[in-house]
């Protein structure tokens, strides 16, 4: 226990004894001070159902109480062949208040052991979620084949090892382990097939690991794979990985074959890449993995020497760029320029969320500004990445960061941007700051926030750098005087607060008009006949890829939704900026469609007859509409009391139904249709909280103010 950092409902221990779950958990004594009783839990993640478990107090170290919880699964099986996913919760509760947590772990103190429920072929096992939680799954049998060494020579040879897993072998003594092979496939001939042999390999650690299990013993493998021989020489060939086992069941053989050979672990030596020739021709085989899923993959291509130099020299041209050294001499240059340079009192810099888009309030300004002042000059930055969308527009543009960046920007008379921009930029005496913010804020910002989960940060340097940021800003706009009196204090801001609505909701009242809204569908390919459900999620603060690219996991069920309201609707999904996922809709032909680069969600409201969104400020915008909205909340609690909190009662205040489950929502689609849609008193309330400044001319009154 000594070694084991203890951290608040952060399990230490999750096993399995005698078919019995065993789960240690620290808890804060400071964490349940203020209540008069505290429980643990599993809720079911669709239905709500909820099952609580026994728990002692088992000892004390330092300030925490270690709780041993337990879980009898036999107690339950009904219930739990029923359910899918069962989340871990510890439940608080003072004078009928009651408040859920999740309970988090680290995944080297997670045992992967299973429950089988008895007549049926599904097991219930533990799993450490994408946000580092508990949660137990019940799954059919699945076959895994996990790799722990993977290593490609010189030769082209993938020399490998791992371990199988499939949950039955370890149910009973009657399974007998006969023949492994390695089955290879490639993405030219889906048909084409290759085996061989693979070895046992004897793994005492496994199982000793669980409770000395003989067929763990021998659940070990080891291989090799000669590339070369199975290279294309025309095109570029990708390879995956299975293992087939064979066994026997009293007697009886049996095969079956797992999903693709995937390697877990943090020190994978991968990618690894060799080069060989073959018929006279230089060949490069790279052996990686995928970048979600873990999956070994093998690449094979023609190798052409000028072109893998510059593809390197790219690459190293790009370290440079982004090195200390270069970054710290440019912004050395932006002070002076900013210093030395005289003012253009006519020439602006526009920047929409880091200078990917061209969109929201800095979008209407500008337009306004083209259409009434065009005697400034006007220039939009774009990230290099977004180059060629800039290129498509009617919009004069400059490269983030470039040379010609830098002289734009130190003599800039006025920057507007909708974002930060990066902490080291100075701004130069001369240059006005328009920041125009991007929403109204239900979710805590800045200074207001308990904690920061994001990547790359903590949460005092998060605050800290936020409010040096926030310094730099002469006016900000505010949509309503709640989001002044909010921005004033999470932000830190005593200049120039702009209570003028939001320009970006101009459009909604200017273009809100029959024949524009059937243009747009036909300029973005969407059938005319069919409603629109629009789609538009927030992210999450604790699920990223790295700093900058969060992931998010589509809990929306698109194939039930298609199968009730196909007929009738179709969805668009427009997942948040930072939200690095490209979703594969193309099992939903002709029903959902990804729309997350559409160029400006504006178009997107006036398109949509209803809104599914969750946490987004997006609803504050869609409220000017005035058409049905639904939240689809599935991760409420957690979201609500562990990332980052509210700062009114969502639940009580939101402008339509909460619902945790895909069905909920089709209902409502359906109770819509029949009955029709019309604003109630909740909504009215929320419109003339929100959205008692829109009225289409926002954009003047900025402009008025700042253009003098």
């Amino acid at each position: 226990m000594e070694n084991i950092s203890l951290r608040n409902r952060r399990a230490i221990s999750v096993r399995i004894e005698a078919g019995i779950y065993y789960m240690e958990i620290p808890i804060k004594a400071s964490y349940i001070a203020d209540y008069e009783t505290y429980r643990f839990l599993l809720v079911n993640r669709y239905t709500n159902e909820d099952i609580y478990l026994t728990f002692e107090e088992d000892h004390s170290v330092d300030e925490y109480t270690i709780c041993r919880v337990t879980l009898d699964p036999t107690e339950h099986s009904q219930m739990l062949q029923d359910g899918v996913m069962w989340d871990l919760y510890v439940e608080r509760e003072n004078e009928g208040e009651t408040k859920r947590a999740r309970i988090s772990n680290p995944p080297e103190h997670l045992q992967y052991h299973s429950y089988f429920i008895p007549g049926t072929e599904k097991v219930f096992y533990p799993y450490r979620t994408g946000k580092g939680n508990i949660s137990y799954r019940v799954n059919d049998y699945v076959f895994f084949a996990n790799l722990e060494e993977v290593h490609l020579n010189k030769s082209g040879v993938l020399h490998f090892s791992g371990s199988i897993n499939y949950a039955p072998l370890y149910q009973s003594d009657a399974y007998k382990l006969e023949e492994l092979k390695l089955v290879v496939t490639n993405n030219l001939n889906e048909e084409e097939e290759l085996t061989f042999p693979l070895q046992f390999k004897e793994r005492e650690d496994l199982a000793d690991k669980y409770e000395g299990n003989e067929l763990l013993r021998h659940s070990g493998f080891e291989g090799v794979f000669d590339i070369t021989p199975h290279i294309d020489l025309s095109d570029k060939k990708f390879l995956k990985f299975y293992v087939e086992l064979t066994y026997s069941y009293n007697g009886e053989l049996q095969t079956i074959r797992s999903i693709r050979m995937r390697h877990l672990k943090k020190d994978s030596t991968l990618p690894a890449s060799v080069k060989t020739t073959v018929n006279g021709k230089k060949f490069k085989m790279t052996a990686k993995l995928t970048k979600k899923s873990k999956f070994l993959s093998v690449q094979t291509a023609e190798y052409f020497f000028i072109r893998e130099s510059i593809s390197r020299a790219r690459r190293k041209w790009v370290n440079i760029r982004r090195g200390r050294f270069l970054k710290n001499s440019y912004q050395q240059v932006f002070k002076l320029f900013g210093a030395i340079l005289p003012v253009d009192k006519k020439l602006m810099v526009f920047e929409s969320f880091l200078g990917k888009q061209y969109s929201d309030n800095p979008r209407a300004i500008y337009e306004y500004m083209r259409e009434h002042h065009p005697e400034y000059k006007m220039y939009w930055s774009s990230d290099r990445r977004a180059v060629p969308y800039f290129e498509t527009k009617d919009v004069p543009y400059v490269r983030r960061f470039s040379i010609r960046w830098l002289f734009l920007m130190t003599r800039a008379r006025y920057w507007v941007s909708n974002s930060r921009l990066p902490l080291w930029i100075p701004k130069p005496d001369h240059t006005i700051y328009l920041q125009t913010w991007h929403g109204t804020p239900l979710k805590r910002l800045a200074a207001d926030m308990d904690e920061v989960h994001m990547p790359g940060t903590n949460t005092e340097a998060y605050k800290r750098n936020f409010l040096f940021e926030a310094s730099k800003w002469d006016y900000l706009v505010s949509p309503n005087a709640y989001s002044s009196e909010i921005f004033g204090r999470a932000f830190g801001f005593e200049k120039d607060m702009l209570e003028t609505g939001y320009p970006r909701n101009d459009f909604l009242y200017t273009h809100n008009k029959p024949e524009n809204i059937e243009a747009l569908k036909k300029s973005c390919g969407l059938s005319e006949d069919k409603k629109i459900i629009l789609y538009a999620p927030t992210w999450r603060d604790n699920q990223f890829y790295q700093k900058g690219k969060y992931k998010f996991d589509l809990e929306l069920d698109l194939e039930r939704m298609r199968q009730e309201l196909g007929d009738e609707y179709i969805v668009v999904l427009r997942l948040h900026y930072l939200v690095a996922e490209n979703l594969d809709l193309s099992s939903y032909e002709g029903f959902a469609y990804d729309f997350s680069k559409h160029e400006d969600i504006r178009e997107l409201y006036l398109m949509a007859d209803m809104l599914i969104t969750d946490y987004s400020s997006v609803f504050f915008d869609y409220a000017n509409l005035r058409r049905p909205m639904m939240f689809f909340v599935y991760d409420l609690d957690d979201y609500r009391d562990n990332l980052r909190g509210f700062y009114f009662d969502f639940e009580e205040t939101a402008p339509g139904p909460l619902f945790k489950q895909t069905e909920q929502i089709i209902q409502e689609v359906k109770r819509i249709d029949r009955e029709g849609y019309q604003p109630d008193a909740r909504f009215e309330a929320f419109y003339n909280r929100f959205c008692y400044l829109e009225d289409g001319n926002a954009s003047e009154r900025v402009v008025k103010q700042v253009i003098k």
